[in-house]
């Protein structure tokens, strides 16, 4: 809090100090600058909570967090709460209670059994059409489009526009599993940025703090990846078109390279939600996975998984879930990285 003073200083209404912009907290009397607009967050808070909507206060409860200095008592009392909800919202939110077949169901037969299946099937529209939204809400973002765009040229110059539309797919969807996991606790992120020959990546104002959020938004984008590649290789099997057996091979390759345990690559934010014995376990997978496919990129992630479990500082807590999808993510992507594709595909 040393920001110098400027022409667009304010006066502390409480005792007359000038504040430079930059200040959250009167540098005298310590009153918050931004009392007004932390009031109506913490409102709005409030009222998403008792809405049942924990997402909205969780944005709303970041908010007030970018808004407190964080040597106030405030910004610890906050950043639990922040942490309580974001525990909530990975749990599912408030307990779902099962509802019972309806009696029209029951009543009509056959077809109140039909009526009953597009009953349910409206949730898992609801589903689709929400996701289908947010993945093309992305493309709305000129940065987004134009740096895809240029990505695009790069690779259909040197593999084809085959090879190159399906990886700029691929990752794209990749990283929009980031964003939908850092939007549902709260997050506002970015749409992604491609980088030619590096892939694409996404900017947001937080990041979760809590290993076990952090892990869930690290694998988000692989699980994402993983549903892709398996889309393509399923279309790949109904047409027999060599371009989507490469697509879903190089798709599955790049999320598990993104599977790595080092850096800020995911499979780092996946392993700091795993204690010792679970990251043994992880390189266990990993092994075996290497002994049955025999891809060469298991070796690299079999080093680091196994220099992690050994060096590194593990989570106080295991985390089931979190070992769960890493364990899956690996057997399955390996798998798909052996898809036999015949030469001359890419293009």
């Amino acid at each position: 809090m040393t920001a110098p003073v400027t022409s667009e200083s304010t006066r502390c209404p409480e005792c007359g100090t000038e504040i430079a912009p930059a200040f959250l907290a009167c540098p005298s009397c310590k009153r918050l600058v931004h009392g007004a607009e932390l009031k109506r967050l913490a409102e709005a808070a409030e009222s998403a909570t008792a809405a049942g909507n924990l997402t909205g206060a969780l944005a709303s409860w970041r908010e007030v967090l970018h808004l407190l200095p964080p040597d106030s008592r405030q910004y610890d009392t906050i950043t639990t709460k922040v942490a309580e909800l974001s525990r909530q919202v990975d749990a599912g939110g408030a307990p779902v209670i099962p509802k019972e077949k309806p009696a029209w169901a029951a009543k009509w037969g056959v077809l109140g059994g039909v009526a009953l299946l597009f009953w349910k099937f409206k949730f898992v529209l609801g589903f689709l059409l929400t996701k289908g939204k947010l993945l093309l809400l992305g493309l709305t973002k000129g940065s987004t489009f134009f740096s895809m765009a240029l990505s695009l040229g790069v690779y259909w110059r040197l593999f084809g526009w085959k090879f190159a539309v399906g990886v700029i797919v691929s990752i794209y969807i990749h990283e929009m599993g980031h964003v939908a996991m850092l939007t549902r606790f709260g997050i506002h992120a970015t749409a992604p940025m491609f980088i030619p020959g590096f892939g694409a990546m996404i900017r947001s104002r937080y990041y979760p703090k809590d290993v076990v959020a952090d892990a869930r938004v690290g694998l988000a984008g692989p699980m994402w990846g993983l549903a892709t590649a398996v889309v393509a290789y399923l279309v790949y099997l109904l047409t027999d078109i060599p371009a989507w057996g490469a697509i879903a091979e190089v798709g599955a390759w790049i999320n598990l390279f993104n599977l790595l345990p080092v850096w800020q690559l995911d499979g780092a934010h996946g392993y700091r939600a795993l204690n010792r014995q679970q990251r043994w376990l992880a390189t266990a997978v990993i092994a075996a996975m290497w002994y049955w496919t025999a891809e060469g990129l298991l070796v690299l992630l079999l080093i680091g998984s196994a220099a992690v479990a050994w060096f590194g500082t593990p989570a106080e807590r295991p985390d089931r879930r979190t070992l769960l999808e890493y364990a899956l993510l690996i057997v399955a992507l390996s798998l798909l990285t052996t898809i036999p594709v015949p030469v001359g595909a890419l293009r």
